[in-house]
């Protein structure tokens, strides 16, 4: 057992320390400790104290376990950190951010800089992580894939890209979240609406009203279509998704970050419930006291509604202009 980090860990804190604190991921090297009694119980119920006479066997089982426990000793003495997990992460830290002798750019993949400064790539960006970055941005680097309507174009310092090619080879065009941070403005005349749709099926199908920006944006990944929306400040935006619970906490969360958004919910939605709804569970913590009035009545009846039952129903477009066209909705 004492092959695995935490627990040489844990025969480092006891020999140092002559204490032993017991941590849920360190239970089984504390027992062991008690178990052999090479350590007592405290008076304090979840510490153990160093039994002297065993510290010869302790320190013999590090040497030969970590062979280079006393040179860690002494660095985390020298840098006034314990002999703890927390501690020997910090360490590593401090190491590994030792060897950034280059300049970091500008802005990096927030992966990478986590992968810079510590362990791993999925590691905990911690606070003492981000200070290594210094003024470094994170970027995610998500995309929001678009559909651009007639007459959009990009702009990037002096260089301007007409989408009218887009349009007709590719039918979109994905916006990096780095070009968006970077300075990528919207150019030429807005869109009439801006339509937010939850899933890739209705985002590619739906047949959109003239001079309709439509904009894939799938589940909690916002990020990016929150900075594509703050360069329409003042156009209408809809969000159309799914009529279920995710679609509830994804319509709350972009409404946060868009307070204009409306959600779109419609009578055609009713028709279509005999033949379209189905059952599914809603959480009675879910607060609906802000939903429309039919996603209130689903959640009464346990049934759920899909966006794409109406992608090709030949009244969605007629629909959608009436939801645009009632403010306050």
């Amino acid at each position: 057992m004492w092959d695995r980090s935490l627990h040489r860990i844990a025969l480092l804190e006891l020999a140092v320390t002559g204490k032993l604190n017991k941590r849920q991921d360190q239970e089984e090297a504390w027992n062991e400790l008690h178990a052999l009694r090479w350590a007592r119980r405290a008076s304090r119920q979840h510490e153990l104290v160093l039994a002297d006479e065993h510290r010869g066997k302790i320190e013999d089982l590090l040497g030969k376990m970590w062979p280079g426990w006393r040179s860690i000793t002494a660095d985390l003495a020298a840098r006034g950190l314990p002999p703890t997990p927390r501690g020997l992460q910090q360490l590593e830290d401090l190491q590994r951010q030792a060897t950034l002798t280059a300049p970091l750019p500008q802005q990096l993949n927030q992966r990478t800089a986590t992968a810079a400064v510590g362990p791993h790539s999925k590691a905990v960006l911690t606070e003492q992580r981000r200070l290594a970055l210094g003024d470094t941005d994170l970027t995610r680097d998500g995309i929001v894939r678009v559909r651009p309507h007639t007459g959009l174009q990009l702009r990037r310092a002096d260089e301007i890209l007409p989408l009218e090619a887009h349009r007709t080879v590719l039918g979109e065009v994905a916006l990096p979240e780095r070009a968006l941070q970077s300075g990528l403005e919207l150019d030429g005349p807005p869109p009439a609406v801006v339509l937010l749709v939850e899933n890739v099926g209705p985002y590619i199908d739906i047949l959109p009203p003239p001079n309709w920006l439509l904009a894939h944006v799938p589940g909690w990944n916002t990020s990016t279509a929150e900075l594509l929306l703050a360069r329409l400040p003042d156009v209408p935006v809809l969000l159309f998704g799914d009529l279920d619970p995710a679609g509830v906490a994804i319509a709350t969360h972009m409404h946060a970050i868009h307070p204009s958004l409306r959600w779109v919910t419609f009578d055609l939605w009713r028709t279509l419930l005999p033949m379209y709804a189905q059952p599914g569970p809603w959480p009675t913590e879910l607060d609906l006291s802000t939903a429309p009035p039919l996603v209130q009545e689903l959640a009464r009846d346990d049934i759920w509604l899909e966006q794409e039952r109406l992608t090709l129903h030949p009244n969605l477009v007629a629909e959608l202009l009436a939801v645009a066209a009632a403010p306050g909705r």
